[in-house]
């Protein structure tokens, strides 16, 4: 396989990964919390907890993933020194 083309890959299979990690959570916070102060006229309480827990969820699984994409990334740069 060609070096170029495995880096592309890769590089669209982390850009995939992070966006679903931001925007699944927001999206479901906000939606939620909506609900809720809908349901119980609480406006704007609920939408802020459910979205500052996404935002700390969030955080935590982008670092996680940055690390094993980091480690992803170093096998591919080793795996082109010994082949190259």
């Amino acid at each position: 396989m060609n070096k170029d083309v495995a880096y592309y890959r890769l590089g669209y299979k982390i850009f995939a990964d992070l966006t679903g990690t931001i925007a699944i959570p927001a999206v479901l916070a906000a939606l939620s919390g909506k609900w809720l102060d809908t349901r119980y006229n609480s406006s704007p309480r609920y939408i802020l907890i459910f979205l500052f827990l996404a935002f700390l969820f969030t955080a935590f699984l982008i670092v996680k993933k940055a690390k094993k994409y980091k480690e992803e990334y170093e096998r591919a740069i080793n795996l082109e020194k010994i082949d190259g």
